[in-house]
């Protein structure tokens, strides 16, 4: 997973992107490649009269584009947390739409299972489940970074709510 990090100057973000170690050109070339090798190997036994396997070379193969067509779809897949001010915004993009969810930063509360597991933000009776394109030990490390900003905030509004 590639998670690449950035601080604005007003306020926290966070985005994290799976990682995509082909471009699709090269997904592509590669399913050519296997594709190729695959039947031409079928077809030389199916020439030496054993012709049961060019069903299963076909079969195999239309599993191999079915999983590398899974993989194209969701190569552009992201995740994106910010807090700006008295605002909480989780953006997720899967195959192509996006969902937005804000949350009042005051009101939001971070789930998160001791082991890294799962990590949450809830509020209102609306909960989001953020961390996916990341590790159990990432996850764990965002909690805390996700944690200590909205503990920062109410330490900061404290004073000010009394007024």
């Amino acid at each position: 997973m590639e998670c690449s990090e950035h601080a604005r100057a007003a306020g926290f973000s966070r985005v994290a992107r799976r990682n995509n170690s082909l471009s699709s050109a090269g997904r592509q070339l590669v399913f050519v490649f296997l594709f190729v090798v695959s039947v031409g190997i079928a077809c030389a036994f199916a020439a030496a009269g054993a012709w049961l396997i060019l069903p299963f070379a076909v079969i195999e193969m239309l599993v191999l584009f079915a999983a590398f067509s899974y993989v194209d779809r969701h190569a552009a897949d992201y995740e994106r947390i910010a807090i700006v001010g008295d605002k909480v915004q989780v953006e997720i993009c899967e195959v192509g739409r996006a969902r937005n969810y804000e949350f009042n930063r005051c009101w939001a509360q971070l789930l998160a299972s001791r082991d890294g597991g799962r990590l949450a933000l809830r509020s209102h009776g609306r909960e989001v489940e953020i961390g996916r394109h990341r590790n159990d030990a990432q996850r764990l490390a965002l909690a805390r970074e996700i944690g200590s900003e909205l503990r920062a905030e109410a330490a900061t509004a404290a004073p000010h709510a009394r007024l």
